[in-house]
Parts: structure tokens; C-alpha cells; sequence
């Protein structure tokens, strides 16, 4: 064997679903592009082998075979039992009946199939990474000297289970938070976790994100109408906030502007969208284009990127459309201001449906601000890729 490949250092990374349209699953292409392939063997475990973004994994990334029982686990009970996964499938089944009478933790369904139908690892890792809960996986299955799960989200808002979270994270050896406020949030609700957590931020691939924004004209969807074209990207759920665009939208054309907003992504509020939608009469003007497999080129195109979610660990979406050199609009959420440097490179706009709507307005009546906004997008460097090197010192820490 070539003793170069022998002097690699051994790497697992585990991800607990597909290779869908989200801002975590293109942060983890980012931080597998960033990686020394010359210094670093990466195994990657995916819980499904499906999903739009599978094929834009680095090439140099080996990819390890599937479990069945753990590849449609997010998937519906009707999808479990088409693909012949009946052990996930009763568990949804139960989980269902028992949600009538009391909260469910989903990930420790999860963690039922994880460790019936995973065989321990015989290959030894230097540094075994869960980037996403939850980690029992890594816990309970590889043999690795230092073992990490990342925080994607801000759990101080997020409605979920602490004892449940603070159990899963507290079996690491170190902990990734992808913003600094994301960390303290974090520190302050496990403050017994503390000194485990190191911030690692979100690594984008800048050549990519520019290259796919040029592969296809938006036109016929997105045309030039004379319109302002706003955008949001995101999974269609709650903390997105996505479902209050119609009456913010229809707030900013009661104030004279002529917008439309669209939306891009799926998820389990896309019904209730089209149907607030269909109440307000906003069909002209917000438009639900779906599921894209490539959404830079809507990014380049539009006027105006915003992200009204409720709560984020650091959106992937806004970081990408200041890559694009977008002007880019965000809630005050409570980590909103580790995301952006407000009235520099984007803008803070309250909340509430009221205000988000005449902060959105007021930038799109000071067109100077919005070239300014611009202009510091594009001098700024957004690829995060110095960060890897903390991901090698997780190693030796």
C-alpha cells in the first residue's frame, strides 16, 4: 500500500438523512470541499443515498453503503412501507399514536432503529463528527479517538425536548456551534457543557455558489416585469416563518410598492402557505416556485434576499446571497446579529409582520442603501475556509 495513504488521518463524518435542498446539507458539502485530501481519509456516512444535492459530493469522499432501514427515517410512514423499511415504519406507527397524548422525541425513534440496525464499526477514526442529531451513532457503533456533534440551530427557541438534547451532547467530546451566538445561547441553557464548545461557522464553496448561478436563466420564472422581486429559500416550516410572507408582502403593497415575493423550497407548511396565499389574495404576488435542485440563479436575479424566520443557528441561505452580493433582509431573531452586520452588509427589520413590512419598505425606497449594501457584500469574504483548521484540531484537543 502506498505509504502516503497509510499516513492519512482517518475522519467519519455521520449525517442523519438525505442529501436534500437544505442549508445544513450545503454546509456539509462546503466543509467536505474544504478538507486536505492529501493529509485526510473522509468516510461519509448518509443515512439515505437520495436527494437532489447526493451527486455534488467531493469526489475524493468515500461514500459508505447504505442501511435501508435508515434511509427513509424522515421520510412518511406510506414512503417506509413502499421501500420495505417495517421496523421504521411500526415505530412511526406507534410514535403517531402516542403524539395523541403526549410529546414524542422523533430522534429517539431514531436512535431505536440506529442501534438495531447498525453493526459496530470495525474501521478506528482519529475524529468522528455527527453533523446533526442525533449521535448515538458515533456513540454507540465507531471507535474514534475524539468524537464531535455540530449545533445547527438555536435550541433556546427551538421547542424540543433540553433534557432529550442535553443528554445526546453531553456524550461528546467536544461540541460545534456555527455562530458565537449560537454557542452562548447554547452555554447558557447547558451551562454544565460549557467548556466543550468550540465555534466552527458554516464553510461555503464561493467558486461553486458563483459557477451554479450561472447555469440557468431564472427568466421565465422570475421575469422581468417590472416588479421588485423579493426571495426567501428555506425549508417550508415553522421557524422559517415563511407562512407570514402573504400578509407581510401584502403590507409593503398596501404601502405602494409594487413587489412580488418568491419562494423557493418544500416542507410540511407548503399547504398552509398556498392556502393564507389563496385568503389574502396574494396569488399575483407571492409566488411559490418549489423544490429547486439549483436556486443561485433566482438568488442572482432577484432584487432583494429575505429571511424572516422566528430562529436560526446561521442561515446558509444568507450567507449564499451575499455571496451573490444580494441586499439581504433578516428578522431580529436572537442571533440575527452574528448572521449580519446590520446597515452594513444587510439589514434587521423587526419580527412582527408590521414592522418586517416597513423596514422592508423603507430599503426599497432608498435604492442608494441598497448599492451600498451591495458593494460591502462584495468585498467581503464569506467562504469561511479557514475554519477546517479548527475541524483538524478537534483531533488534539
Amino acid at each position: 500500500m502506498d505509504e502516503s495513504i497509510k499516513m492519512k488521518k482517518p475522519i467519519l463524518i455521520v449525517f442523519t438523512g438525505p442529501m436534500e435542498l437544505g442549508g445544513i446539507e450545503r454546509s456539509l458539502l462546503g466543509l467536505m470541499d474544504a478538507i486536505n485530501y492529501n493529509e485526510y481519509d473522509v468516510d461519509l456516512f448518509l443515512y439515505g443515498h437520495h436527494g437532489p444535492l447526493l451527486s455534488q459530493i467531493n469526489p475524493e469522499v468515500n461514500l459508505l453503503p447504505e442501511v435501508k432501514e435508515l434511509a427513509f427515517l424522515q421520510e412518511s410512514f406510506v414512503s417506509k412501507i413502499k421501500h420495505r423499511c417495517f421496523y421504521a415504519a411500526a415505530l412511526r406507527l406507534r410514535d403517531e399514536i402516542i403524539r395523541h397524548f403526549m410529546q414524542v422525541d422523533y430522534y429517539a425513534t431514531w436512535a431505536q432503529v440506529t442501534r438495531r440496525k447498525i453493526v459496530p464499526f470495525v474501521k478506528n477514526y482519529d475524529l468522528a463528527i455527527g453533523f446533526f442529531r442525533p449521535f448515538d451513532l458515533i456513540i454507540e457503533k465507531v471507535h474514534a479517538k475524539k468524537k464531535v456533534g455540530w449545533i445547527h440551530t438555536d435550541y433556546k427557541n427551538a421547542k424540543e425536548n433540553l433534557d432529550m438534547i442535553e443528554k445526546d451532547y453531553s456524550r461528546l467530546n467536544a461540541i460545534v456551534a456555527v455562530s458565537e451566538a449560537c454557542a452562548e445561547n447554547f452555554a447558557s441553557l447547558f451551562p454544565s457543557l460549557q467548556n466543550r464548545i468550540v465555534t466552527i461557522e458554516n464553510i461555503l464553496s464561493v467558486p461553486y455558489i458563483v459557477r451554479k448561478s450561472k447555469e440557468l436563466i431564472a427568466a421565465d420564472e422570475m421575469p422581468d416585469d417590472g416588479s421588485i422581486r423579493l426571495l426567501t429559500v428555506g425549508r417550508f416550516s415553522p421557524p422559517k416563518n415563511i407562512i407570514n410572507i402573504p400578509d407581510i408582502c401584502k403590507r409593503i403593497r398596501e404601502e405602494g410598492l409594487n413587489v412580488k415575493w418568491y419562494l423557493i423550497g418544500f416542507g410540511s407548511e407548503e399547504e398552509k402557505i398556498r392556502e393564507k396565499i389563496k385568503e389574502l389574495e396574494m396569488h399575483d404576488h407571492v409566488i411559490v416556485l418549489g423544490k429547486k435542485e439549483n436556486p443561485y440563479p433566482f438568488i442572482a436575479k432577484c432584487d432583494v434576499y429575505v429571511q424572516p424566520s422566528l430562529y436560526e443557528g446561521k442561515s446558509v441561505c444568507v450567507r449564499e446571497a451575499q455571496v451573490l452580493c444580494k441586499p439581504v433582509v433578516i428578522t431580529n431573531y436572537e442571533t440575527s446579529r452574528s448572521q449580519l452586520e446590520d446597515n452594513v452588509d444587510g439589514i434587521i427589520v423587526p419580527m412582527d409582520n408590521e414592522g418586517c413590512a416597513k423596514g422592508i419598505a423603507s430599503l426599497l425606497r432608498n435604492p442608494e442603501k441598497m448599492r451600498e449594501l451591495e458593494k460591502n457584500c462584495s468585498i467581503r469574504d464569506y467562504s469561511n475556509s479557514e475554519e477546517v483548521q479548527k475541524v483538524y484540531k478537534l483531533m488534539i484537543c
